[in-house]
């Protein structure tokens, strides 16, 4: 199974020979086998690829997140066909039921807002009913929106009555860096399940490329709140962003076992799809302890 996140922060040349990513930088030569590769992350816009390379990363599912000139992702690579069966896969996407989708949302609202509400009180030192309090009141659907008042309260209790969600600050920048990484690795599962990562469960706006793994992300972003918590007076480096893609390495509980986020994150999106085609059980990610 692959394990290794590739970061290249320099200018370099990287290509393929052999099975193996080359990456050239200056008189240096550094090779790594593609079995060992889950993620590389491009973080200079000096590095130049081969076609060749492109090509063999998507064959072997390789995820590859390429950042701008401020070292934040803008863009990643994805295959066309990681799954064999793509067209039954879309086709039943296109298909699902909406009484089915508001059931499974509702279930992902309630998962989110439960570790949001198990964050402040293991930051926090005591429960906050109100938050706890939202679990029970969410609707199917979510039709009256506890998820947004429980965002409210909980990112007030964590950064202060005066934090402001996209504001400029380098709290935001942490975040939304840390939720990009997020993103991305929920995509590449998104996608090699066979599905679109356009077709939401609740997200549905026609300008996300993302809707789908937007809706899936949600009860992990307290994984990277807790983090940038820890850190919001830490300036967003190189080295804070390197400490928050290792966050994907970090052993976490799923089902009663211990698995990296990664490994978390592929069961995940497997089981909550096959809550709308095989109706399965939804399996909540419990983010209580590591």
């Amino acid at each position: 199974m692959s394990f290794r996140t590739i970061v290249i922060t320099r200018q370099s040349k990287i290509s393929y020979k052999n099975r193996f990513l080359v990456v050239k930088k200056e008189n240096e030569e550094r090779y790594v086998h593609l079995s060992e590769i889950d993620t590389i992350v491009v973080d200079s816009i000096s590095v130049s690829l081969t076609s060749y390379l492109l090509k063999e990363l998507a064959d072997n599912k390789i995820n590859i997140i390429f950042c701008d000139e401020k070292h934040n992702p803008f863009g990643e690579l994805s295959s066309y066909y990681s799954r064999h069966n793509s067209s039954k896969k879309i086709h039943r996407q296109i298909t699902w039921k909406q009484k089915d989708k508001n059931e499974l949302w509702t279930k992902i609202v309630q998962n989110k807002i439960l570790n949001q509400a198990l964050l402040v009180k293991r930051i926090m030192g005591n429960r906050n009913e109100l938050l706890f309090g939202y679990i029970d009141e969410v609707r199917t659907g979510d039709k009256t929106n506890r998820e947004g008042h429980a965002a409210k309260i909980y990112f007030n209790l964590l950064f202060g009555k005066e934090f402001v969600r996209n504001a400029g600050d380098s709290i935001n920048g942490a975040l939304n860096y840390g939720y990009a990484i997020l993103l991305s690795t929920i995509n590449k599962e998104v996608v090699s399940n066979g599905y679109l990562t356009q077709l939401g469960i609740h997200h549905k706006n026609e300008f996300n490329q993302f809707n789908l793994t937007c809706d899936l992300m949600e009860p992990f972003r307290t994984v990277i709140d807790q983090f940038v918590y820890y850190n919001q007076n830490r300036k967003l480096d190189i080295e804070y962003k390197l400490a928050i893609i290792n966050i994907l390495n970090n052993t976490y509980q799923y089902g009663g076992k211990k698995y990296t986020l990664k490994d978390i994150i592929k069961l995940y999106v497997s089981n909550t799809l096959e809550v709308l085609e095989k109706k399965k059980e939804y399996k909540e990610f419990i983010y209580d302890e590591e």
